[in-house]
């Protein structure tokens, strides 16, 4: 992409918290920074990306062009970048993919978007794809703690979101892809409702007795939450998973996720905001 248009979208992504307009609205996208291999200068690039559990996978495209992209030939000198997803900016480690293990998540991607076909077709190169492994990090990129939950929240909306919009318009089947996209989600909700559990709700129940109801509703809610996510593990891990009983299962998810959330925000982000006394 060319420099205007690139810094266009990274001055977007930046400005709205990981959401950019046309043509990438709606888009699964981060801002991946290397370290130059020849100048050993920062370098910001807009990328799209694949779920793919504990790590994100990105794809050395470059619309089908003959040469490899920049920031590929940069992450090869120095595997070691900078991710910023919307909420996070944290270090990562890149490994390039080899062998079976690339071309089936290369398979997993033209079978999202048969776009990655297109670009493979026009070139003989073989496309490189690249996993982002997270190293280190802190909090979200906000300037309060209620502003911070507030981002975590909408994220998952987001992704939510993306994931009904995809069993939608997808085939009477489930694609590789998709059941990974899924059972991502399902590992990042554990994971915060697990901090939250362990870490957050006690800290608050130790300074605000007075909360005691509250966090009871809400450590209710994580468990029927739990229920759900095992629910819809069960059916998306079957052989030949249902496209509609999954649909029921993440709309039952998100009715609740969404109530959950929401009345979160509205008991605890003016506390998480309050002046300090």
């Amino acid at each position: 992409m060319p420099h205007d248009f690139n810094q266009r979208v990274i001055d977007e992504f930046r400005a709205h918290r990981g959401r950019v307009g046309p043509p990438f609205e709606n888009a699964r996208l981060l801002l991946l920074t290397t370290t130059g291999a020849r100048s050993g200068r920062p370098h910001t690039t807009p990328v799209g990306y694949l779920p793919d559990g504990d790590r994100v996978l990105v794809i050395a495209s470059a619309g089908g062009a003959p040469r490899h992209p920049a920031w590929f030939h940069n992450l090869l000198a120095n595997p070691e970048v900078t991710v910023e997803d919307g909420v996070f900016t944290y270090p990562a480690r890149a490994t390039v993919l080899e062998g079976d293990e690339r071309d089936r998540a290369f398979a997993r991607a033209v079978e999202t978007d048969p776009g990655w076909a297109e670009y493979q077709a026009r070139t003989s190169r073989t496309i490189p794809v690249v996993a982002l492994e997270r190293v280190g990090g802190g909090p979200p990129n906000a300037s309060s703690p209620g502003e911070g939950l507030r981002l975590v929240h909408d994220a998952f909306r987001r992704e939510l979101a993306l994931i009904r919009d995809e069993i939608a318009r997808s085939g009477p089947g489930l694609g590789a892809q998709l059941r990974v996209n899924c059972l991502t989600l399902c590992q990042g909700l554990r994971f915060h409702h697990t901090v939250e559990d362990s870490g957050l709700f006690p800290h608050l129940a130790e300074h605000r007795p007075d909360l005691a109801p509250v966090l009871a509703r809400l450590g209710q809610e994580h468990q029927r939450i739990a229920a759900l996510l095992e629910e819809l593990q069960r059916v998306i891990s079957t052989p030949h998973a249902d496209r509609e009983r999954v649909l029921a299962e993440v709309d039952r998810l998100t009715a609740d996720l969404e109530a959950h959330l929401t009345y979160e925000e509205e008991q605890l982000i003016p506390i998480l905001d309050a002046p300090a006394a």
